[in-house]
This record gives structure tokens, C-alpha cells and sequence, in this order.
């Protein structure tokens, strides 16, 4: 859903506790990035971080409320601890933007200049919710229909991934402090490029809570594949930008534009190839903000290599 950028409260739920310390980067951080655009990442870096600090207040709780917005389709007080901790610093530095975010509602306008911030509080709120790692914050900025950049932080791992759709890409370690009044310092930038393993070997990470025939298929006809599994589709374009694997297809009409737009940013900007299952590019701000031709992503050659499959398999939702 979109959200105006008020800065009002959403309803439907009381204020949670969040990360109120400072977000502090390191001191060459401009150096490091695109001078077109250092404030855009600036920002989307910071409400990453204090999105994903947000959710660590209620991680591994014994008490954490959950409920399902439909079945199968769970939100607990994270999600939206974080959607507020987010949309915050949106709403305060670009207050003319619009944003459309998973956990808001629908804003009264459109963005100025075709700007779109596009946000997943909580992408793997089942892996949140069964105390696994793989969750992230992720921020996201579209540019009339496109991906240009985005920022997922993952709690879990203290990680900040970075990118610029075509226009390259980081990751920093965090020192981070669950408890609010503390600093989070973002570590030195390291700059990301995809690779694959020298033996040839198709390393396809896929999702440890979605299985589905299609996938199944193509993991069957796929020649040398290993199965990595993972939760957050920002975890699993991230293992793909540091190297750790090459492939990722989810071929169900079922993703968000939130769920796509940081994590295809980041991708890009590592030198991967992010498309929908017919190899056609993902848009956004849509008025239905819904993926219907799924994700593939991945190494350029292993894109390449899977897309006549995946493009057969996945006709169904193309």
C-alpha cells in the first residue's frame, strides 16, 4: 500500500517502542558514493538501519503479537514498529514524495517528480517470527516506474547492503545496539560485485517458507545446482551481490513491489540482472502494486543461462 507523506500516524495500531540513538557513517562516506546520489542513499541507509533496530526490540520475544492480514500472510508489532520508525525519516527529509509501503495506507497523490519510496519494514516476518536471522529492513527508491536504488539492513547479521541500480554497490558492518539511546556506527564501505563458483556449479538460493511446483521444476532441470536456502528476498539478493550464490527465481504472481525494489537496486548495482520470469523489467508505483510475473535474479551468465527455462515454467503467470 502507499502512504502519504504526512507523517501522520497510521491507524490500527498504538506507537511501539524504536531506536532513537543516532545512525552515524563513516567519515569517507561521500567519497564512497555517487555525488548524484549521496542524499537519497544517505537517507534510504539510515531508515533501513532504524527500521531493522526497531524490529530487534521485539525479536526472540515471548510475548509478540501476531496477527495474519489474510491467511498464510502474518504481521506482528515489528512490522509495524518498524513501518513507523521508517516512514519517519521519509516524511521528515522528503516530504513531497510519495512513499508506498507494505504496512501504510494508500497516499492522496503522487510523488513529486515521479518519486517513489518503496518500503518493506519487515521482509521474512515468518523467519522473524521463528527466531531466524534471515529478516531485513529494506528502502527503496523508484524513479517514474524504475528501481534506482534501495538499502537492506539485516538485523540479524549487523549488515547494510547498499546499491544504485547500474551505478555499483556496498556493504558495511554496523555496530549496532539493540537498546534505544544507543549509536549505531555503519562501518566502512566495501564495494560488491557478483561472482561464480570456477567449478561451474549453479548455486540457486530459494525461500525456506514458499515452496511451489514450478520452482521445482526448474531446480530438477537446472544442470548443477545447489540449493541455498534463505528467508528475506533482500538476504537472498544479497548472498547473490557478495558471491555466495547465482540464482534466485520465485516464479509465483504473488510479490509486492516492496518486496522487489531495494533488493533489485542493490542487485543491479553489483552487476546482476534483475527481471521478472519472462525477462521482462519490474515496474513500479502501479496501481496494483502486485509483481505478477515473479523474479529472477541473478550472476549475468547464470540469468542468461536459466531464463528459456524459467521463461517455459513460469508461462502460467506470464
Amino acid at each position: 500500500m502507499m502512504h502519504d507523506s504526512s507523517g501522520a500516524e497510521e491507524p490500527g495500531h498504538a506507537a511501539a517502542p524504536g531506536f532513537s540513538g543516532a545512525v552515524r557513517f563513516p567519515d569517507d562516506v561521500d567519497q564512497a558514493l555517487p555525488a548524484a546520489h549521496q542524499a537519497d542513499l544517505r537517507l534510504a541507509a539510515e531508515a533501513a538501519v532504524r527500521g531493522g533496530m526497531a524490529t530487534l526490540v521485539f525479536y526472540r520475544s515471548d510475548s509478540l503479537k501476531t496477527e495474519e492480514k489474510s491467511p498464510g500472510d502474518p504481521v506482528t508489532e515489528a512490522d509495524h514498529a518498524s513501518n513507523d520508525a521508517v516512514l519517519a525519516v521519509i516524511c521528515s527529509r522528503c516530504p513531497a514524495d510519495a512513499v508506498l509501503s507494505e504496512e501504510s495506507a494508500p497516499p492522496s497523490r503522487a510523488g513529486a517528480g515521479g518519486r517513489l519510496w518503496v518500503v518493506d519494514p519487515l521482509d521474512g516476518t515468518r523467519e522473524f517470527i521463528d527466531g531466524i536471522d534471515e529478516f531485513a529492513c529494506m528502502v527503496g527508491l523508484a524513479h517514474r516506474g524504475r528501481a534506482v536504488l534501495g538499502a537492506v539492513y539485516v538485523p540479524g547479521s549487523r549488515r547494510l547492503y547498499l546499491g544504485v541500480a547500474d551505478g555499483g554497490a556496498w556493504v558495511a558492518e554496523c555496530n549496532a545496539a539493540a537498546e534505544a539511546g544507543f549509536a549505531v556506527s555503519i562501518g566502512p564501505l566495501r564495494s560488491l560485485h557478483v561472482s561464480r563458483p570456477a567449478d561451474g556449479r549453479t548455486r540457486l538460493v530459494r525461500s525456506r517458507s514458499h515452496p511451489d511446483e514450478r520452482l521445482a521444476r526448474i531446480e530438477a532441470a537446472l544442470p548443477s545446482v545447489d540449493i541455498v536456502p534463505s528467508g528475506s528476498v533482500g538476504v537472498k539478493c544479497a548472498r547473490i551481490a557478495t558471491g555466495e550464490a547465482d540464482l534466485y527465481v520465485h516464479p509465483v504472481p504473488y510479490l509486492k513491489e516492496w518486496d522487489t525494489c531495494a533488493p533489485e537496486a542493490m542487485l543491479r548495482g553489483a552487476g546482476g540482472e534483475v527481471t521478472d520470469c519472462g525477462g521482462q523489467p519490474l515496474a513500479y508505483g502501479k496501481a496494483d502494486p502486485k509483481q505478477p510475473g515473479g523474479i529472477l535474479a541473478g550472476h549475468p551468465s547464470s540469468w542468461a543461462g536459466a531464463l528459456p527455462l524459467v521463461r517455459r515454467e513460469s508461462a502460467g503467470i506470464l
